[in-house]
Formats: C-alpha cells, sequence, structure tokens
C-alpha cells in the first residue's frame, strides 16, 4: 500500500507535524530530487528516484511505501498519475503547495484566481486575460520569461510576481511588468499574474 506525503515547497520547516511523523517512521520511503536531498535528514533511508515505477517491486510485494510528492500532491499532483496506474493508496497527506508560499510572502490574498499549470502540461496562456489575478505552475520550456514574453504579445498588461526556489536557502522573489525579461534563475518556479483588466 501507498502512503502519498505532500512535503510542501520543499524546507522541512513547512512540513505538517503528521507529515514529519510519518516520514521519520517509514521503512521504505522514496522521494524526487531535490524533495528526498531535503528531506534525508528526517529518515537516512529516502532513496532518491526519477520514476514512479521504481517504487512498484515494493508495492506488489505488499510492503507499505512512502512516496514523498513536492507541494500537495492533490493540486496538480502526482495523485491522479498513480491512480491511473491502478496503484492502491493507502492514504494522502497533502502539504503547503508553492503558489500559497508565494501569495504569503507577497502578503497578497489568492481567493480569486484562476490556475493554470504549465509544469509537464500545455495551456492555453490566453486565458490569463480573463481574470484579473492568475497563478501559474512553471516548467523549463515554460518559465517565467517565456510567461512574461506570450502574455506582452497576447496583449496583457500588468505585474509579474516569479518565486523561484521558494523556502529554500537561494529563494529568490522578482516583481516584473509582464513583457520584461526574467533570467532563469531556476526550473522551480511560480508565477504570480495581475492583470489590469479594463
Amino acid at each position: 500500500m501507498l502512503t502519498i506525503i505532500g512535503v510542501g515547497p520543499g524546507n522541512p520547516r513547512y512540513l505538517t507535524a503528521d507529515a514529519v511523523t510519518k516520514i521519520g517512521r517509514a521503512k521504505h520511503i522514496f522521494g524526487f530530487g531535490r524533495v528526498a536531498q531535503s528531506l534525508y535528514p528526517l529518515n537516512k533511508n529516502i532513496i532518491p528516484i526519477n520514476r514512479v515505477d521504481e517504487i512498484l517491486k515494493y508495492i506488489d510485494k505488499g510492503k507499505d511505501a512512502v512516496l514523498l510528492a513536492s507541494g500537495d500532491p492533490n493540486f496538480y499532483g502526482i495523485v491522479e498519475y498513480i491512480k491511473s496506474k491502478d496503484i492502491e493508496i493507502k492514504e494522502v497527506l497533502p502539504g503547503l503547495t508553492s503558489f500559497q508560499y508565494l501569495m504569503g510572502k507577497l502578503k497578497k490574498s489568492w481567493h480569486n484566481a484562476s490556475f493554470l499549470s504549465l509544469h509537464g502540461r500545455d495551456g492555453d496562456l490566453s486565458k490569463v486575460r480573463e481574470n484579473r489575478l492568475n497563478i501559474i505552475l512553471t516548467d523549463k520550456e515554460h518559465n517565467p520569461n517565456y510567461i512574461s514574453k506570450e502574455l506582452y504579445r497576447l496583449g496583457v498588461v500588468g505585474k509579474i510576481y516569479v518565486g523561484f526556489n521558494l523556502s529554500y536557502i537561494d529563494e529568490v522573489i522578482l516583481t516584473k511588468d509582464i513583457g520584461d525579461d526574467i533570467e532563469d534563475i531556476s526550473s522551480l518556479a511560480v508565477v504570480v499574474i495581475e492583470h489590469e483588466m479594463d
């Protein structure tokens, strides 16, 4: 059986108490990239993985396994993918999302925001024109600079806020005008758009 633990933006300080306990007790525990590295102090047994199928042998043998996932695994996360592979999920522990963390840093409410994930997905950036506040998850191809330039091309006017490496020691938060050049600091980025609608 598989337990999926959302680890928030990455820094262990933002884990829930329940997540800390379950991570500490796990015998078969896996995490992707930076997540595995940052949480290694909580459990020396964390095995870094690149693909979900690397944990299947543990699940098939009837062992309980824990998968660490960034952010909240129910929000554009890994839960639906795991279900599509017919893997039984015992429990999902949600985590703080990177966008929640960023909105806190910006001191901005997000209850009227529209969400778009370009993280490993194709999305229609023109939808940003329909809402005053938009939160966008990025990836290497659809990075903040690409988003800034594409929105400018689409005639969107306003501010773009970018959070890189959120919660880590090398965190950077920028405020720019839509259309400005944005340095590609990291592939770990979240973008907030404040569209100046008529």
